[in-house]
């Protein structure tokens, strides 16, 4: 509004004020002038003159000085302020705008929402009320006394709880593994859950001999709820111990992914990726002396006692085929199956993806040649990122390839950047470890880490470069959120690597399954799981292969996060098909 608007709007709202006092003030004459020709004629005249004067006066001094008695009223004396204190008084706006949800964060809830479906809650109030295994019912499907090579075998699973009555939905974390020892032999099984209480289990039979099955009830509905509810509620059941030193000074102090604390923090944040680790800042130490870390399991749960239960060992991977004889599987003089092409980058993966036949892995989709290591990574650039199980994977070419020469990076602990190179044909593989969070209790150094996406930016890439990349057990005691937007971030920077250098090979290797009783709240099979699922479906869209180390580990039968050699190679043995 202008000036001189400003100034009209002023006197014509000073006008309509001294009109009403005005009235006032004549209403005021009329009813003293009754009264007063109630008491007395007297003198009536000079009264209604004083009263007059007195109403003129009163609307002078208001009108001359309008502004100083708004000011005094607090009376909007504008339009400007008089829109503002409508708004201030009807609209429940925030001070400060919110910001809207930017791209990573709007798919990491559409992931998390998806999630909370599949995982309804289930509260109990018994133990009785439970799935049981013992109770549960599994019913051969078309039943044979001799099955052939390459049938697939259908079982009907029905849940029911303690007490024998029918469990009415599902959500039970089940493992399906078929196996002949002597012939070292396994695969998984295909499990589909009706959401009802039932469940088809499916295994196809890929060898001849006696077939054992095998069917855990690893956790109930009930517990499989609980898991995921005591998740996604804290980040406190690890906590991380840094070490800062500045000088001969040395101080230890509490760091985590979110710290529930009022003391100053150390930030140490990636602003492009949003991902942010803190530290409580000692006294009389900068935030940049933080040099070493370890982590400790903390006395935290967020399960009840009734929860806690379900995962006693004795409730843990109870078998539900215990009964059951073995199969018996001949040739049944089928034609010979065809040849099937060489594995390479791309092809889609099934579900199980493959067998064990003698200890070697046989996929379903391809096949694997034997590779001389060698010769297939002559002139290869290989940068393997992760965790230990990528280290084992650098372990082990170190002990297959006797020309690899280690080079002293000048870190410390198990856990430093390790580089292998064989100069005469220019093998290059290197390993370093993801950022946090990385679980342990042994110290390592954090001078060095970096989050992997900035690795892969500084990677050039060109078709001698391969990436592999394993991301999942140090992220299954946190909640879910940090594995989805480390996913995200890592799959950005891999879409910008295949931009720019289109040639370069990148693998993902999903998890290994572990210890079956090793603190479940922590480290269950079942978080490992779901981020198994999270990361097929974030991948599916880029050309990136995926080793699905979590089906092979299930048909070896492993139980542990670091499995035998002849795993790992088998494992390596499919990048080496891949790369040659």
């Amino acid at each position: 509004m202008s000036q001189k608007n400003f100034k009209c709007f002023q006197r014509l709202f000073a006008f309509l004020f001294c009109f009403v006092v005005c009235f006032c003030a004549c209403f005021c004459i009329v009813s003293c002038r009754i009264l007063i020709m109630k008491i007395s004629m007297i003198n009536y005249k000079s009264l209604w003159a004083l009263l007059f004067i007195l109403a003129s006066w009163i609307a002078f001094t208001v009108f001359q000085n309008s502004t100083k008695i708004w000011s005094a009223l607090n009376l909007p004396i504008s339009l400007h302020h008089w829109n503002n204190s409508i708004k201030s008084l009807f609209l429940k706006a925030p001070l400060i705008p919110l910001k809207p949800l930017t791209e990573t964060e709007l798919r990491i809830k559409e992931i998390i929402e998806k999630l909370d479906q599949q995982i309804p809650p289930r509260p109990f109030t018994h133990m009785n009320t439970t799935t049981s295994a013992t109770h549960s019912t599994a019913t051969i499907l078309n039943p044979r006394d001799t099955y052939c090579r390459g049938d697939q075998l259908d079982i009907l699973l029905e849940m029911r709880d303690h007490l024998g009555h029918r469990k009415q939905y599902g959500g039970d974390f089940l493992r399906a593994r078929m196996s002949s020892p002597a012939l070292m032999a396994g695969a998984s099984g295909k499990v589909t859950d009706f959401n009802n209480g039932t469940y088809l289990v499916s295994f196809t039979l890929f060898w001849e001999g006696q077939v054992s099955l095998s069917l855990l009830l690893i956790h109930p509905s009930e517990g499989v709820s609980a898991l995921w509810s005591a998740r996604n509620q804290g980040y406190d059941r690890v906590i991380f111990i840094g070490q800062f030193v500045n000088g001969t000074s040395q101080v230890q102090s509490e760091c985590g992914l979110i710290l529930n604390t009022n003391a100053e923090l150390c930030q140490y944040l990636d602003n492009r990726d949003q991902e942010a680790f803190y530290c409580v800042r000692p006294q009389h130490m900068p935030c940049a002396a933080l040099t070493h870390m370890h982590s400790e399991n903390k006395k935290v749960s967020y399960l009840s006692k009734q929860e806690k239960s379900l995962f006693e060992r004795s409730n843990v991977g109870v078998e539900i085929m215990e009964k059951f004889n073995t199969i018996s599987v001949s040739k049944c003089n089928k034609e010979t199956v065809a040849k099937k092409e060489k594995c390479k980058v791309g092809m889609t993966s099934t579900i199980p993806s493959g067998h064990v036949w003698r200890n070697t892995w046989n996929p379903v989709s391809c096949s694997l040649a034997t590779v001389k290591m060698k010769e297939c990574l002559r002139g290869k650039l290989i940068y393997l990122m992760g965790d230990s199980t990528m280290r084992q994977w650098m372990e082990y070419f170190k002990a297959s390839i006797n020309t690899l020469k280690s080079v002293d990076l000048h870190e410390s602990g198990k856990l430093q950047h390790q580089l292998a190179v064989d100069l005469d044909r220019n093998i290059n593989i290197q390993w370093q470890k993801h950022c946090y969070p990385l679980v342990g209790s042994m110290t390592y150094s954090v001078k060095e880490m970096e989050y992997l996406t900035r690795a892969i930016d500084r990677t050039g890439g060109e078709k001698n470069t391969v990436i592999v990349i394993s991301l999942g057990q140090h992220f299954r005691p946190f909640p879910i959120d940090v594995f989805i937007r480390r996913a995200l971030n890592v799959h950005k920077a891999i879409k910008r690597l295949l931009l720019r250098s289109p040639d370069t090979m990148v693998i993902i290797k999903t998890e290994n399954i572990r210890e079956m009783y090793n603190d479940a709240e922590r480290f269950s099979d079942f978080h490992g799981y779901i981020q198994y699922l999270i990361i097929k479906d974030i991948f599916q869209d880029l050309s990136v292969s995926i080793i699905d180390a979590w089906d092979i580990t299930i048909a070896y039968g492993t139980n542990d996060v670091h499995p035998p050699q002849h795993v790992v190679g088998n494992q390596i043995n499919i990048l080496l098909n891949y790369i040659c």
